[in-house]
């Protein structure tokens, strides 16, 4: 027995070598790539105090640290009633240090104990307007900043409080306006000066959560923030989208969120941000790619604690980090592009409610910026765009040159101009808003005949059809209505969506505050209408025919399932993703040029991806299986040996 129990041992020894050089290996690898990608994670205020006083606590933790290459931790100073002693704070900080390992302070603006004032409304954020609430958070900040040079407000700078107090100070504005003054004044008075007057040298960050489209109605100030922090940090935890608890987010918002808010923000632009909740696996996998897509330079995994228990995905993501690095390089040099959806700060969505994210998530590769964009041409505009007074006088210009607009029917609702648009648009001015359900007809080569589908989508207005030369139809009621048209005038195409995802009355409904209320009918498009659907947002990157707009590259076209995202790049380089529970079989269009290479590889795993002659000789078509959950990097082969 006595060999054979040393040789056991003799076995274990070597397997714990193994797994600590295998970790050693990861964490160095994330040390030498910080310059590509860096992975840190955000200890909230118990756990950084167990680490404080518990070896064994610092112990996991290290482990955890080398297992997943992170390279900055975020340690919080107070959440929910609960404040970190100075020497706690102390001590984790220089013992990170001494590990190498990057420190930010960090706090969570939540209530608890007689700490602050609860707010009196749905969720357990703070009442602001209260002094006790401010002196409390000051008296924190100033202890934080005597021991951080860097410090991050994580998501509950925002209030929903309705109490007497604060409807008192509001006066005659509305709620929205109030509470982004309110909060834009406090993060002065009770963050960033108080934090200066401490530490002078203190970097002071801002992270917004993911729910972009409900901002301004609780205080987060897309305009003012980014002027008063240092850096911006983005919210893209967008976790399950097939589940309730969470909102049927789509991992597109992630996209969408930090894009938009990076548009605002440039240079002061830092990391996203993801979590665990309700992730099962994939999801939290998914969450990192569609960050660094977005062009996230670093990824915080909150919390710590969750990354010490395990996740499914952990693995894949150390397995994956690579492909992310190379992914997040290249990216950095050669952001997504794609058709930019206008939605300026603080803007109100109307019933177009979340709505690029659905689009999104249709192989509609959309881009937010938040400033009308006057090169491009081909512009989408929904509701959101109605807060520019000077909308109109944008459209007009953009039609003098010929710029394809793809316009809402909440925006022809929401804008002050409503009337003057509806005639540039060529639709009755008598429509309005009334959401209703519509079965969605398909186009049958076989009959001939347009037939119903499976798909029950939401639009915003009944619109009859048959008043445009283009046009996606649904039924209801016996009548056939329009979801999507397009009308041919003498400044140019311009198309109509009807679709309505969510307004504030279906929030109410069922009681949702921030994120989407129900399942969207328009994902289970499929076929030649989903087809047909994709087409009239269309291959127009480039107006051949108009010498007033710059040309510019074409982008790669997307044909196949439903729930299939598409980020292109320069020169027909592409990463597609599969959202799917089972893999689909996509096409992807691509452009070709005399002087560019027609063979394409993957970007993550080096294999030639087949391409056959599309119908244009101008084009090639590229035939990809998607695994379940799975993606495609196509690169150009001239164009990746000229990256490297």
């Amino acid at each position: 027995m006595k060999p054979v129990s040393l040789i056991s041992t003799i076995a274990l020894v070597i397997m714990n070598i193994s797994g600590h050089c295998s970790a050693q290996g990861q964490v160095e690898k994330a040390r030498v790539r910080m310059g590509d990608l860096r992975f840190g994670s955000y200890a909230t205020s118990r756990h950084v105090e167990q680490l404080a006083i518990d070896e064994a606590v610092r112990a996991r933790a290290w482990k955890t640290i080398q297992r997943m290459g992170i390279t900055k931790l975020y340690v919080e100073v107070y959440r929910g009633g609960h404040v970190v002693l100075p020497e706690h704070l102390i001590f984790v900080r220089n013992w990170l240090r001494e590990k190498n390992v990057d420190v930010v302070g960090g706090i969570a603006t939540v209530p608890g104990g007689d700490f602050g004032v609860r707010q009196k409304g749905p969720l357990g954020w703070f009442n602001w307007q209260n002094k006790k609430t401010q002196r409390d958070i000051e008296k924190v900040i100033r202890t934080a900043a005597g021991i951080f040079d860097t410090f991050i407000v994580d998501d509950f700078l925002c209030t929903g409080d309705v109490s007497e107090e604060s409807d008192t100070a509001r006066g005659t504005r509305s709620w929205g306006e109030y509470r982004r003054t309110l909060l834009t004044e406090l993060a002065k008075s009770v963050f960033v000066g108080p934090a200066r007057e401490v530490n002078p040298n203190i970097t002071m960050i801002v992270k917004y959560p993911q729910w972009y489209d409900r901002f301004h109605l609780f205080g987060y100030d897309t305009e003012t923030f980014p002027q008063i922090f240092d850096e911006v940090w983005v919210g893209t935890e967008t976790r399950g989208r097939n589940t309730q608890r969470f909102g049927f987010v789509q991992p597109y918002e992630g996209f969408v969120n930090y894009r938009w808010l990076a548009d605002i923000a440039g240079d002061k632009i830092g990391g996203a941000w993801f979590d665990h909740g309700d992730c099962l696996e994939y999801d939290f996998l998914d969450q990192a790619y569609m960050s660094v897509l977005a062009g996230a330079p670093e990824l915080v995994f909150f919390n710590f604690n969750n990354i010490i228990r395990g996740h499914p995905d952990h693995e894949k993501v150390i397995a994956e980090f690579d492909q992310l690095a190379d992914l997040a390089a290249f990216v950095r040099e050669h952001p997504v592009i794609g058709i930019p959806a206008y939605k300026p700060p603080n803007s109100d969505p109307g019933g177009d409610m979340y709505i690029m994210d659905f689009l999104g998530m249709l192989g509609i590769p959309l881009v937010p910026v938040h400033k009308f964009p006057e090169s491009a041409p081909v512009i989408f505009l929904p509701a959101q765009a109605a807060s520019d007074p000077y909308l109109l006088n944008h459209i007009k210009k953009a039609r003098a040159r010929g710029v394809y607009l793809i316009i809402t029917t909440s925006l022809l609702i929401a804008s002050p101009d409503a009337d003057e648009l509806k005639r540039i648009v060529g639709i009755s001015p008598k429509i309005k808003s009334e959401p209703i359900r519509a079965r969605l007809m398909s186009f049958s080569p076989k009959t001939q005949n347009f037939e119903n589908t499976n798909a029950m989508i939401n639009l915003e207005s009944p619109i009859a059809a048959g008043l445009m030369s283009t046009e996606i139809v649904c039924t209801a009621g016996g009548k056939q209505l329009v979801l999507l048209s397009v009308n041919e005038t003498s400044h140019g195409r311009i198309a109509l969506l009807n679709t309505h995802t969510y307004n504030q009355a279906d929030f109410d409904a069922v009681g949702e505050v921030l994120l989407c209320p129900r399942p969207m009918g328009l994902l289970d498009m499929e076929g030649s209408a989903l087809s047909a659907f994709r087409a009239v947002f269309g291959n127009r990157m480039i107006t051949e025919n108009n010498q007033n707009i710059t040309p510019k590259p074409l982008i790669p076209v997307l044909d196949g399932s439903a729930c299939v995202t598409i980020h292109p790049f320069e020169d027909g380089n592409c990463v597609v993703q599969n959202f799917n529970d089972e893999e689909v079989r996509v096409a992807v269009t691509v452009q070709i040029q005399n002087n560019k290479s027609h063979r394409f590889i993957d970007g993550f795993t080096k294999k030639p991806i087949h391409a056959r002659t599309a119908n244009s000789k101008s084009a090639v078509s590229l035939n990809l299986l998607i695994p379940a959950r799975g993606r495609f990097w196509v690169r150009r082969v001239d164009f990746a040996v000229k990256d490297k």
